[in-house]
């Protein structure tokens, strides 16, 4: 059985470490700062970093790769189409990985950067900044659709999926949902336990697909609510699902 934790890393990043017991070999997605993987495996002797998994180029999350692979002779996986350092497998949509005995489904996710990719395994997705708790990535590099679309994608996948994206952003993410959507319930009871959570210290992830769907408004572009509130806005006139997201992915740039 594989264990999965968070090593926070700068203010606001979690690197995922996936442990195997059995082998004790264990493996990192996207470790942006070598220093707290070197840290845990200081205090774990014993254990080996045996792959590492990248989802896009930006530097918090992959600055501390190269430091990583040359201590530990780690695999690096990373999308084909970016720039990744020490990459040893290029990545594309559809692919597949098997780290530490588990197979991984690849899925181009483009949107925050344009070769971003997730990693799925039956239950768990690694989604890296595309799809956040309550939230999406900004679109530093794709268009509106691309972003629609690939969340699209990962809101198909099953509903009792964990959600481990790469930052503690659920919060903040909530407080713009709850402008959103003021009238709905869910999102103002996760806000609450939230609110709570982070007063305490206590990390918010990972989520779960069917909690997203209730509380995250770039999940729920089809929503009456959600389209009547972008139409107040913006001046009313019947949009696509990826026009609302548009229109949500601007405002919460702003808000």
């Amino acid at each position: 059985m594989i264990q999965i934790s968070a090593l926070p890393a700068f203010t606001d990043n979690y690197i995922w470490l996936l442990q195997d017991h059995a082998s004790q070999r264990c493996a990192v997605v996207d470790p942006g700062d070598a220093a707290p993987v070197q840290a845990w495996l200081a205090a774990h002797p014993g254990w080996v970093l045996s792959d590492i998994l990248i989802t896009h180029h930006h530097h918090d999350h992959v600055g501390g790769v190269e430091a990583l692979k040359q201590a530990s002779n780690a695999t690096v996986y990373g999308p084909a189409s970016e720039n990744i350092p020490g990459r040893d497998v290029a990545l594309n949509d559809n692919d597949s990985v098997r780290v530490l005995g588990w197979d991984f489904a690849v899925y181009a996710v483009p949107g925050h950067t344009l070769g971003h990719i997730a990693y799925y395994h039956h239950g768990l997705l690694f989604c890296g900044d595309t799809l956040f708790a309550a939230g999406c990535g900004r679109l530093f590099e794709g268009t509106p659709q691309q972003m629609h679309d690939s969340l699209s994608r990962l809101a198909a996948l099953p509903e009792d999926t964990l959600v481990y994206c790469t930052h503690e952003y659920t919060l903040s993410n909530l407080k713009f949902a709850a402008a959103v959507e003021p009238g709905n319930p869910d999102i103002a009871a996760r806000l609450e336990k939230v609110t709570q959570q982070r007063q305490n210290g206590v990390m918010t992830l990972p989520s779960t697909l069917a909690l997203e769907k209730l509380t995250n408004p770039f999940l729920r572009t089809a929503e009456t609510l959600v389209t009547q509130k972008v139409d107040e806005r913006n001046g009313a006139q019947n949009r696509a699902p990826s026009e609302v997201f548009a229109a949500l992915r601007a405002w919460k740039d702003k808000f």
